[in-house]
């Protein structure tokens, strides 16, 4: 029996299509390994997000066969979406998969092995045309164990000025409601009973089909066993009043909202080619704050984007103070090869993008502990994931619908892994990390 080992890079989206590849080497027949033992096949889901993601995915490629020369190495995603159709020999990879031909990863180790290892392999479409259809993928379980994250959309349109993954990803298309709904509802059969919505722009779910996001949910909504519906990152754009008010009739949505921001100043988001102003951004976050009881705001920030000044930056600062989100997502601008950024004027030191992200990273704490404080003799509702030791002491530990990190005390031989309990909170721990809770 041959032995196959996977490596993910990257968002939550190559995560799922990475849990997907494995299932379909599991039917067909190989045993699992980890990617640090000796194999007969090793898979790299690539990344192409920054630099710094393209030169560890070489890296991973190249690891492989040091680990196993006679292996064959599977290169996928991102990364050889961009490069690797030009450069098969540099990459080493003996299949070069792009997006969107992941379906065939099986297939084509076949054809590997049964070439008695030929030349590369390559299996590569033009996913930049506008004509490529979704690539419908399944997974039956997750590595999350409690939590399953679940892809329903691929692609982006938007075409910010700092970004290569429209170019790797391709439009924007969506997975069909009832596909997904059969997916979920296999997950729920297997134990799960939170399932997270992702996709590379998830709000444009449905753009161009005749159904949309909120009609995805309301049908999640329904399926048995699934008690929690968590959204991956949004948009502000689409926080609108029907919006909000349909997701808040949900009963299952978790009150934990991640709305992209990226700079707290309009000028930076005009350079960045974003398609909001900080005031449509601040209307949104208002809009959940009234359908919602104290929901979790989190979001992600550039700083160091080319041509942001001192000014700039304290604007984005004071800002992140306003609106006080629960927790920051804080990266240093790094330039972008094939992008519209990398070639601007005013391009920030290395000096200043970390004071900058030390900065704000420090104000993104302060939010987050008071946030967390803040719920310090409340009732929450939380998902234990797993028992782990802190400060010498074994407990149990998960998050509650608002994604705040909780422990509880384990007892005895008590398991609350995969449990929604209720229970109170009493104090953060010594680092602020967790709050502790008692049922």
């Amino acid at each position: 029996m041959k032995k196959a080992a996977l490596h993910n890079l990257g968002c939550k989206v190559n995560a799922y299509e990475t849990e997907a590849m494995e299932e379909l080497l599991k039917k067909d027949g190989f045993t699992i390994v980890s990617f640090d033992e000796v194999a007969d096949v090793y898979v790299i889901n690539t990344c192409s997000v920054t630099n710094i993601a393209d030169r560890k995915s070489r890296q991973m490629i190249h690891k492989c066969k040091k680990i196993n020369p006679d292996a064959c190495v599977v290169a996928a995603g991102c990364y050889v979406q961009n490069f690797g159709k030009d450069i098969p020999e540099e990459l080493g990879a003996d299949i070069i998969l792009g997006n969107n031909k992941k379906n065939d990863l099986v297939a084509k180790i076949h054809e590997y092995f049964e070439s008695l290892g030929g030349e590369p392999i390559v299996d590569y479409i033009d996913i930049n045309n506008g004509t490529v259809d979704y690539e419908n993928m399944h997974i039956e379980k997750d590595s999350e164990h409690t939590r399953a994250f679940v892809k329903v959309q691929d692609g982006c349109n938007q075409f910010c000025s700092y970004c290569i993954i429209p170019f790797a990803r391709g439009r924007i298309r969506s997975r069909d409601i009832e596909d997904v709904v059969e997916e979920v509802t296999g997950l729920a059969k297997n134990g799960y009973k939170e399932v997270v919505i992702n996709g590379i722009h998830l709000s444009s779910y449905g753009s161009g089909k005749d159904y949309t996001l909120i009609e995805l949910l309301e049908a999640v909504e329904k399926i048995d066993g699934i008690e929690r519906i968590r959204l991956g990152s949004l948009e502000p754009q689409i926080v609108t009043e029907d919006f909000a008010k349909r997701v808040s009739a949900l009963t299952k949505i978790c009150p934990h909202f991640h709305l992209s921001l990226q700079s707290g100043c309009d000028t930076v988001l005009v350079r960045m080619n974003r398609k909001y102003t900080i005031e449509q951004y601040t209307k949104g976050v208002e809009i959940l704050r009234r359908y919602f009881d104290d929901p979790a705001i989190t979001t992600d920030i550039i700083v160091g984007f080319p041509g942001e000044t001192e000014e700039e930056y304290a604007i984005t600062e004071d800002y992140v103070r306003q609106i006080a989100f629960y927790e920051l997502h804080v990266f240093a601008y790094s330039k972008r090869a094939g992008t519209k950024a990398a070639t601007m004027p005013g391009q920030i030191t290395n000096a200043i993008k970390k004071q900058r992200s030390a900065s704000l990273i420090t104000v993104g704490n302060q939010c987050t502990k008071e946030y967390r404080l803040k719920h310090v003799g409340q009732q929450l509702d939380i998902l234990f994931e797993e028992r782990t030791s802190i400060d010498g002491q074994d407990y149990f530990v998960g998050f509650s619908r608002e994604y705040i990190k909780c422990a509880i005390k384990a007892q005895g031989d008590q398991d609350y892994t995969n449990c929604i309990i209720k229970a109170s909170g009493k104090a953060l721990t010594e680092d602020g990390q967790y709050l502790v809770v008692e049922i």
